[in-house]
């Protein structure tokens, strides 16, 4: 397969969707991870579940040939399904990991994130969350917050925004030449909370997965953000990539009447 850049198109491949033809969508389970860039510089964007080292390792082998290492791992925040892989390749491939400065505490062993909260409802993911590990981590030294300017290091032309709610210091990431939007979990293309909407791949504009979302206001308020970049694609960690039409309408519609669509009923969480 090739990375050579085209218009803002999805491209389906055997290893996942190919957006805008340097970025790979690939699925690891219930989360996509992003590989973004050419053989002579690419970064990896977030890691996936536990185990996910392998699957990782033969899409950038496949992608950019052997001993093409990234320049960097960005996480979008530290949750369980985003850093499951980060550990080993890290320190496989001796590179740094960038993240938000206030998802370092998580990162660098000194607090542990809220508790799922599965009384917010929504189906059979929402109900097992218990189980969903939410201890932070530690990277040491190999871990470095993003800098402040919005730039994201060895990603010429991306630049991160904060989009708080989901976690205090996610992040997304915006290409503004093409409005590819990497969402990360401010919002997703599925309704996470449902494992039918997760196996069946149902695309539909959905808020960030309830059950670990911890400040609704700010989640609401990063939404509305993302909306008014008028995004021509997303690629959210949850579900499949999507553009046009679609994306367009249902983005404006969550940006408008979140607390409808996106905020439940009853949590822990919810004022």
């Amino acid at each position: 397969m090739s990375f050579e850049m085209r218009e803002t198109v999805i491209q389906q491949t055997d290893i996942g969707p190919i957006v805008a033809g340097d970025i790979l969508c690939l699925p690891v389970m219930i989360v996509n991870v992003c590989l973004i860039g050419n053989k002579d510089e690419w970064v990896l964007v977030d890691t996936g579940v536990g185990n996910s080292e392998g699957k990782i390792l033969q899409a950038a082998e496949k992608s950019f040939g052997e001993n093409s290492p990234p320049k960097a791992i960005v996480l979008t925040h530290g949750h369980f399904d985003h850093i499951g892989a980060v550990t080993g390749l890290m320190k496989r491939w001796n590179i740094p990991v960038y993240a938000h400065e206030s998802e370092l505490p998580y990162l660098t062993g000194k607090a542990d994130y809220p508790p799922p909260d599965p009384s917010v409802g929504g189906g059979l993911m929402a109900a097992i969350s218990p189980v969903y590990p939410n201890q932070g981590i530690n990277l040491g030294d190999q871990v470095i917050a993003l800098p402040r300017d919005g730039n994201i290091p060895f990603m010429p032309g991306w630049q991160w925004i904060h989009t708080p709610g989901h976690t205090a210091g996610h992040i997304s990431l915006f290409r503004e030449r093409d409005r590819v939007l990497i969402a990360g979990d401010a919002f997703t293309t599925v309704k996470q909370e449902s494992a039918m909407a997760v196996l069946t791949k149902k695309q539909e504009v959905h808020g960030p997965p309830a059950y670990f979302t911890t400040d609704w206001k700010a989640a609401w308020d990063s939404v509305k953000q993302l909306e008014a970049l008028n995004p021509q694609v997303v690629i959210s960690s949850h579900g499949l990539p999507l553009s046009g039409e679609k994306l367009t309408n249902e983005l404006k519609e969550l940006a408008r009447n979140f607390d409808k669509l996106a905020i439940p009923d009853q949590g822990k969480y919810v004022q």
